[in-house]
């Protein structure tokens, strides 16, 4: 059959329009593929400076510890110094802590016009709290240590393991990290309604830190948790941790909003995170934890832990080993009175084992029976303080101690044991491989496998675990056969665009239901490809300053390939060599066009290279390239260092601290500074001569004493090179 000149044409027109679609179509895929492993690599970026930064926490607590171990207070006036830096504070007895947050003696004045608050609260006054903070109003001191107090109150009546049931509201809403982002919390109230009788909440640990509206948060989740108490459920998070505050802006936050009683908000606060509950069941069937679980959880010896003894999880292990040292003392008969009391919380002295007194003759019947009942009442009372079941008269008695009394024939705990069940599910992440082993990437915790989820649901009865702890580009993920739900309800974490956050609602059902959104307006606006542009942007420039904050550790690397000293690597070398100095675990081959620029025969002129990261980060700070290198590496240990010497958080430390303080270091760094010598070093810090030391002034310190520490090491060589 013989086609018109018309049908043929019309032919080669559809045949060109397929063939011109099939291009756009694999032009868009590839195009589409581009985009998603810079993502990829974008978020790798991240999470593994995020995740480096947390080990960095862990690091500083073991270097403490190490310095704990070593330094022996050669006085009294040393001895207190390190007892109040590391220990004091920890812990306070009922009457002690309500005598030093005494709200009742505080005056509001009639000049403040922020919200109002008298308890019992009621959901006006909420309603009326959240207004105000939208408002940008700050709650008075009297009202937040007020709600703080109740709050305590009744969370130490709450078990370590909270359980919820659909049968009483339609739905159980989840919501993951929050990270004192307000607006993602208001966000989901607009959504999902404010918690009422019908609309019960978990709210998953990691309230506060990074953001800037942390103690927001946690005025609105309190409140919301003493009016509605059947339905507003609140688990404790890794960041719910003083030690973690320290380092990550919340301590700051608080003594920047209140300059005044800022002290003694953060005191009530820290004892407030330690009542928090570990964990949430719903309907027996579904298990809601922070960060995840390991090999040894076991849900039983998590319901009657003292919860309120791990004050931080960062400064547990050691405890132990302070009371393992301390019984084997008192089994001997001795007593060390310069023992290093490098508990990392608040101890309660154990006394010796009491010698009875003299016994009374038998032939006065009354008074030898009195002798013996007087006898065993003091050595039952040593016994219990030995295994840590202390009575206080003055502390009404709490859930879970109620749980140890009766509980007489339970088995006995280690308190390592017990640590390690409370730092397994606040820190520990799930992996694709079977097994659990050691998160080595965080610091802290482990990673678990789907067999360890199989066995942990099978033992209890559970249909699946919901935890938070990782950011999710979607704001939620499966894994493990979608046994593990990971659910994150920061939005825009690392960068405007770079995730979305999510909430899950769980039915009678038990069924999954998500709603994800973006709480940041200008991110709607942004194209796909400009957001990933911007979050990408932002990434590199986070890896460089990392890149330039190994400056010297990368050159040493990069030296071991230049054989022959021409300046010049190959970028395989390169790219293992970084690996190996900073330890992130990223594609450095895929990462290199956006980090180096190579010569025509592929080789790559490291000293430019890195000449170059020092001229950006110049251009942002007037400091002398060597000195700017070690702040960049150090100024988070640094910060943390000096908050924690900073015991008052008044931003300042004296100058018998600071001595205290290098005493400590110059033992650890082996650098010889005579009493003298200190003295002289604060002096010429104290620039402005207020007789006390900021945070700068304190940075100062660091790179005069680096520059003790190089100068010795100059001489050493020049010493070396004459002997020679």
């Amino acid at each position: 059959m013989v086609r018109s000149s018309s049908e043929q044409s019309c032919f080669c027109f559809c045949s060109l329009a397929f063939k011109a679609a099939v291009l756009i179509q694999r032009w868009y895929r590839r195009y589409v593929a581009r985009l998603e492993m810079r993502r990829r690599c974008t978020w790798r970026i991240f999470q593994s400076i995020e995740y480096a930064c947390e080990q960095d926490q862990i690091k500083l607590h073991n270097f403490f510890s190490y310095l704990m171990d070593h330094f022996t207070p050669s006085s009294s006036k040393e001895r207190d110094f390190i007892s109040r830096m590391f220990i004091s504070g920890e812990s306070f007895k009922e009457a002690e802590l309500e005598k030093y947050c005494d709200y009742e003696s505080m005056e509001v004045p009639d000049s403040y016009t922020g919200p109002h608050l008298s308890f019992p609260l009621l959901p006006d006054h909420a309603t009326a709290l959240l207004e105000a903070f939208k408002q940008k109003q700050q709650l008075h001191a009297r009202y937040v240590l007020n709600l703080l107090h109740e709050t305590r109150k009744h969370l130490k009546q709450l078990p370590n393991i909270s359980h919820v049931s659909t049968c009483y509201s339609e739905e159980v809403t989840v919501c993951g990290d929050l990270h004192g982002q307000l607006d993602d919390l208001f966000l989901i109230f607009y959504k999902n309604g404010l918690p009422s009788p019908s609309k019960s909440y978990v709210f998953n640990g990691d309230f506060v830190d990074r953001g800037k509206q942390s103690l927001e948060i946690l005025i609105i989740l309190f409140t919301f948790l003493l009016i509605y108490p059947k339905e507003v459920h609140l688990n404790r998070g890794n960041h719910e941790d003083h030690m973690v505050n320290l380092r990550y802006g919340f301590a700051k936050e608080v003594m920047q909003k209140y300059k005044v009683h800022g002290k003694k908000i953060l005191k009530m606060i820290q004892n407030v995170f330690c009542w928090l509950p570990l964990a949430t069941l719903i309907d027996q069937k579904v298990l809601v934890i922070h960060g995840g679980i390991s090999d040894t959880t076991d849900l039983d010896m998590l319901e009657k832990i003292q919860r309120n003894k791990f004050i931080s999880v960062l400064r547990g292990k050691k405890r132990k080993e302070s009371n393992r040292n301390v019984e084997i003392q008192e089994v001997n008969g001795e007593k060390n009175a310069e023992a290093d009391p490098a508990g990392n919380e608040a101890l309660p002295s154990l006394p010796l084992q009491p010698r009875p007194a003299q016994a009374p003759s038998m032939a006065n019947r009354l008074e030898f029976s009195r002798w013996v009942r007087q006898t065993v009442q003091e050595q039952i009372e040593w016994c219990r303080r030995l295994v840590d079941i202390s009575e206080s008269e003055d502390e009404e008695p709490t859930y879970s101690s109620m749980v140890s009394l009766t509980d007489l024939d339970a088995p006995c705990w280690t308190r390592q044991e017990e640590w390690k069940q409370i730092l397994d599910i606040l820190w520990s992440d799930p992996m694709p491989q079977e097994g659990c082993r050691e998160n080595t990437v965080r610091g802290g915790g482990c990673y678990f496998g789907p067999d360890v989820t199989a066995k942990i649901l099978e033992k209890y009865n559970l249909q699946f675990l919901i935890r938070s702890h990782e950011c999710k580009q979607e704001g939620y993920e499966f894994c493990h056969n979608r046994k593990v739900l990971t659910i994150f309800s920061a939005s825009n974490y690392y960068e405007i665009g770079s995730n979305r956050g999510a909430y899950v609602k769980l039915g009678p059902d038990l069924v999954p239901h998500f709603v994800q959104y973006q709480a940041n307006k200008a991110a709607h606006t942004l194209t796909m490809t400009q957001r990933i542009s911007r979050v990408e942007e932002s990434a590199f420039r986070a890896l460089r300053e990392k890149l330039f904050a190994h400056t010297s550790a990368l050159i040493s690397a990069f030296k071991a390939y230049d054989k022959d000293n021409t300046g010049r690597i190959t970028l395989s070398n390169w790219a293992t060599a970084v690996e190996s100095v900073l330890h992130l675990g990223l594609p450095w081959r895929m990462l290199r066009p956006q980090l180096v620029r190579t010569t025509e025969d592929g080789m790559l002129e490291y000293k430019s290279w890195l000449d170059d990261l020092a001229m950006e980060q110049r251009s942002q700070e007037r400091i002398q390239s060597s000195l700017l290198e070690v702040i960049y590496r150090n100024r988070s240990n640094l910060e943390t260092i000096f908050r924690i010497i900073d015991r008052d958080h008044s931003g300042l430390i004296s100058f018998e601290e600071f001595h205290q303080t290098w005493k400590l270091f110059s033992s650890h760094m082996n650098i010889e500074l005579t009493d003298d010598g200190i003295n002289d070093l604060v002096r010429s810090i104290d620039f402005n001569k207020d007789g006390n030391i900021d945070f700068n002034e304190f940075l100062e310190a660091f790179r005069l004493v680096k520059q003790t520490q190089a100068c010795l090491q100059l001489q050493n060589r020049e010493r070396e090179s004459r002997d020679l």
